[in-house]
């Protein structure tokens, strides 16, 4: 009598044999995972079903599409210096998720000086400002959040998200990435299209500490198919591929990031309360012949809060006039709609 096995094989550890894109014949995928074949054939349906592009060669063979490096949280934190792997109170690596930053949400606050991180192969209700959907194919994106906690903070300034976005684009600059810009109130682009978005999200209880998480989805590298995709849904892409003169590791990504954000975070003021651009020291560069509102001019004109601006992170290339966001002045940048 045939007694089915259980299928003890999960996602991860399938698609670490394919990671490689090369052929593997389901025989050595069941060996590899002591499991049967019928039961790999299932899980490929299911990883089909989840926008995972696994291709059959023949009838006894699978294969990624392309090869990709999955997120790794060894990887990660061996990439971070030490100062910032020493705050992480806890980093999570999932393969699938609602969202990373209803995962951090969902959980206990770290403690003061610490963060959680969370990142995923797979986000089923990813979002962005709005609750717009953010669609992220498949190891062609990162998806990561941070979540913090600050003792009597019941509100988060508005340029918080311009904050972790100049983080952001440093970090990407200081893995090579050349032209990227920011769009307020929480855009990452690439000359003229959009590469990225960052949603900051707090939760406050009564008497306890307030729990920011930022979280940011950046597209890393899109096939043609890909771009297309998301590109029906209204909104130019690019890739930090395009802008990056070598590959980029996702997990090297990950970590400059966190890095960055920790600065950000550690430059504020008060440490203990959520960094702000006001804190004058989030500079930022403007094309040369553009003028940055200030927050007053920007109020008048009903662009503080909603309309979009444009920025670079200090130090990109091209000329360029510096600012202070901030004590007085807006991220915002006068001539762009």
């Amino acid at each position: 009598m045939a007694v089915s096995l259980p299928n003890r094989v999960d996602a991860r550890a399938l698609l670490t044999l394919l990671a490689d894109g090369e052929i593997c014949p389901t025989a050595r995928l069941a060996s590899e995972l002591h499991t049967s074949r019928g039961e790999i054939s299932k899980l490929v349906r299911k990883l089909r079903g989840e926008g995972v592009d696994i291709d059959a060669v023949g009838r006894q063979s699978y294969r990624l599409a392309a090869s990709v490096e999955l997120l790794d949280p060894a990887r990660i934190r061996s990439a971070l210096c030490e100062e910032a792997r020493s705050r992480i109170h806890r980093l999570d690596v999932l393969f699938d998720v609602d969202s990373t930053n209803t995962h951090l949400l969902q959980l206990t606050p770290p403690p003061s000086r610490s963060a959680d991180v969370c990142s995923s192969e797979l986000q089923h209700a990813g979002r962005g400002r709005r609750g717009r959907r953010w669609i992220c194919p498949f190891g062609a994106g990162l998806a990561l959040s941070l979540g913090w906690s600050f003792a009597g903070a019941t509100t988060v300034a508005p340029t918080l998200s311009l904050a972790v976005g100049v983080a952001v684009s440093r970090g990407l600059e200081r893995l090579g990435a050349k032209r990227i810009r920011l769009k307020w109130p929480n855009d990452i682009w690439l000359d003229d299209r959009k590469v990225g978005g960052i949603l900051v999200e707090l939760r406050t209880e009564a008497g306890g500490p307030a729990h920011v998480v930022i979280g940011v989805g950046l597209n890393v590298s899109l096939s043609a198919g890909a771009r297309r995709a998301i590109e029906s849904t209204g909104v130019r892409v690019a890739a930090i591929s395009d802008a990056c003169p070598e590959p980029l590791s996702r997990n090297v990504l990950a970590a400059a990031l966190l890095e960055q954000l920790w600065v950000c975070w550690m430059s504020s003021n008060e440490a203990d309360s959520p960094p702000s651009a006001r804190n004058g020291r989030c500079s930022m560069r403007w094309p040369a012949g553009r003028r940055a509102w200030s927050r007053e001019t920007a109020r008048s004109r009903g662009r503080l809060g909603g309309g979009p601006g444009w920025g670079a992170a200090a130090g990109g290339p091209g000329p360029a006039a510096t600012t202070r966001v901030g004590r007085g002045e807006s991220a915002l940048n006068e001539g762009d709609g």
